[in-house]
Parts: C-alpha cells; structure tokens; sequence
C-alpha cells in the first residue's frame, strides 16, 4: 500500500506517472474466466445478454482490433461487454465475451496449412467478476434449461489482464505505437491492434478494451504463462487500473455497479458498448427499451475527486467510504452517493443538474470538511449532457 500511495499520491502525480511510465499492466484478480461450450451457445447467450451475441458467428470486420498473426492467418472477432439483467432489467452481472480462433482458422502443426475444424462446435470464454462467480454460474445454469450449452468454471487455468496507461490511451491507432504491436511467434508487427500470445495453440491475444479505447487493452490469457508484452518493471497492483477506470468514470463488476438495483443507463452501459437496442428480446430488455426510447436520464455515474478546506487532496485520504452520501450545502439537498471510493478518487451516481451546477458547494455529508468536484468525462457523447456543454470536459 505504502508503494501505491508513492507511486499515486494525487491526481496529478497519478496521470504524469500513467503517462509519463508507459504502459502498465495488471493482472485482474477481480475477475475469474468461464467457458460455454456446445452448439447452442451463441443462441442461449443472445437470448440472455444486452448485446448482441450473434455477432460471433459473422466474419470479423475489416476494421477490427486485430490481424493475422503466425499462428492465426485470419483476423480474430474482437471481444464483447455485455450485462446480464434481472427481469425488471435491473444490473445483475457483467461479461467480456471472447470467442477464440476455431481450429480452421489457425495453422496446423507444420505451419503450411489451416488445422482442422469441428463443424458445428462453439467454444465462448467470458471473463466476469470474482465475487460473485459461483452465483453466476448457478444463474446462467438455471436459465439453461434443455439448451446444448456447457457451462464450466475454468478460472484456475485462465487469468484476465489489462494493459493500460497514457500513451496507450492517448493514441487512436496502434500504428503508432509499434512495441506495443509485435507479434508473439515472429518479428512482424501487427498494426491493427493486438499480439499473439507465446506460442500458445489457441493464439491468446490482447484486443482493445471493447468498452472505451481509453481504457486500453484486455485479454484472457493461460494461468500458466505470462502474456506477451508484460515488462517486470510495468506491472503494477490491480488497484491502479481501478484508478484509472475511477478516473475515466468506469464501473466493473457487480459491486461497483450494484446488484439488483442499478439501471443500466445511469451507469453509462450504452457509452460503453454494453447494450444492442436492435437485437430484439432479452432478459429485462423491455425496461432498458423504454428509459431510452424516453431519453431522458437524471442521473449518470460521475467520477468524483475528494479535496480538503484548501482545495488539496492530501488531506482526504481514506476519508470517504462508498455509500456515502454527496450533498449540496447551498440548498441542503442530496446530491446522489458515492459509490466507489479510492483515496482522494471516487466515482458517485449523482443527479446531472446539482452536480454541475452547484460546482464548489458539495460536500460529503456529515464530513463537510470534504469537498467533492464532479467531473464530466471526455468521452461523453454530447447528447448526454446538452444543456450543461459550457461546462469543460476533463479526463
């Protein structure tokens, strides 16, 4: 902890270091890995989730987050977030979907021709948070039914990575940043986004978080290998990539988006591609509909910074725990709550109008020696927030 607080003692020493270190890389020990496997897996999925499955069993795009490596001659389908919701379409979990390269795809052994294919098998992976794995699987189980899906726990042979940091998410194109780019098996470079894992015979890969590109790159990778491009001196705690999603204004995981009660849209699962309004029905799917449809969402998930009376951050460490309540001292009202906090960061479900507008009068409460500055992230679409747009973007 004491290296952590060295490393990120404000928000100005964090982002110089994010961008001036290069990227870091973290293992995500937050999350656990499961596989469905079975001929009626992107089906049972399409049917279950906010987005739309059925985009695994297309050819990937041109434009996609990857290129052939020396062990996959074609391109690979980008990953998925997704969100599964109970029926009132309320959060419940959330799911980066991966779909690896099919035998027929990949190389054989020789490494003259393509391997064998099994027809009409499909194997998915989907990296989802730890906490809650084992009521996970007993969820999906029970929507099962007489689908031809397997559903396995397969957290103790795959690990989840995150590969972030400023010059990854300053740039717009991996072009430009070649070392981050080099193949596993060669010396080429793959200018479109992710590498190859070591050799491995399902071709691991990183891709660009699917949710933001400022959040960097994500992959799933063998427990028993550490992934490409993971230098000893950049890899760093998980709760700096926690940061830096505080920082961008992201929640991950059913406790940062709390199950049960969160609507979906006030915590921006629609910026972050988690939600398909054309795929037709899924579970909770007629209330995330109707809130859109209505377009008008009073409250958003906001990435919060604590200061003290002096407007420092120092003095705030450790003060402001999540569930706490933000209040407005000009008109006594409550703001919305806190509902992840980390050092002098935090993000906060709090009503647009008061967060913006009272700007210098919020506080948390029963601690009003803590001020709270509310932050509009960059890559907010604009229609969000229309008639506050002479308030600046910060990251």
């Amino acid at each position: 902890m004491h290296r952590f607080k060295l490393i990120f003692r404000s928000y100005n020493t964090l982002n110089s270091s994010a961008t001036t270190t290069g990227p870091l890389v973290s293992r995500l020990k937050s999350r656990s890995v499961i596989r469905f496997g079975g001929p009626d897996t992107i089906k049972f999925l399409q049917g279950l989730l906010t987005n739309d499955v059925r985009r695994f069993d297309k050819p990937p795009d041109e434009g996609t987050s990857s290129l052939p490596t020396p062990n996959m001659p074609t391109v690979s389908q980008p990953p998925m977030y997704a969100a599964l919701l109970t029926p009132q379409g309320r959060f419940l979990y959330d799911l980066f979907l991966y779909r690896p390269p099919r035998a027929g795809e990949k190389l054989d052994s020789t490494g003259s021709g393509p391997g064998s294919d099994n027809g009409d098998s499909v194997e998915m992976f989907a990296d989802v948070d730890s906490s809650v794995l084992d009521e996970l699987l007993q969820t999906l189980k029970r929507y099962r039914l007489r689908s031809k899906v397997e559903i396995d726990n397969v957290a103790e042979n795959f690990s989840c990575w995150q590969r972030f940091g400023g010059k990854l998410s300053e740039k717009s194109s991996v072009e430009e940043e070649p070392e981050a780019a080099s193949v596993g098996w060669g010396s080429g470079v793959d200018r479109r986004a992710s590498s190859s894992a070591h050799g491995d015979e399902h071709g691991w890969q990183w891709f660009r978080d699917p949710r933001l590109e400022c959040l960097g790159f994500r992959g799933i990778f063998p427990s028993s290998e550490t992934p490409p491009m993971v230098e000893v001196d950049k890899e760093t705690e998980e709760k700096n990539y926690l940061l830096w999603r505080i920082e961008n204004g992201v929640a991950e995981g059913s406790t940062e988006i709390p199950k049960g009660e969160a609507i979906p849209l006030e915590y921006n699962l629609t910026g972050l591609n988690a939600i398909s309004f054309d795929k037709g029905c899924y579970v909770g799917q007629e209330l995330i509909a109707r809130t859109h449809h209505r377009g008008v969402i009073r409250k958003r998930l906001l990435p919060l910074l604590f200061l003290d009376d002096s407007g420092e951050e120092s003095g705030v460490e450790q003060k402001v725990a999540p569930g706490s309540e933000v209040i407005d001292t000009a008109s006594g009202k409550k703001v919305g709550p806190v509902t992840t906090a980390l050092g002098c960061r935090g993000l906060g479900l709090l009503r647009l109008e008061e967060a913006f507008k009272t700007s210098g009068s919020l506080t948390i409460q029963g601690q009003e020696d803590v001020k709270v500055e509310a932050i509009r992230p960059k890559w907010w679409p604009a229609e969000w927030f229309p008639e506050h747009q002479q308030y600046s973007a910060v990251a």
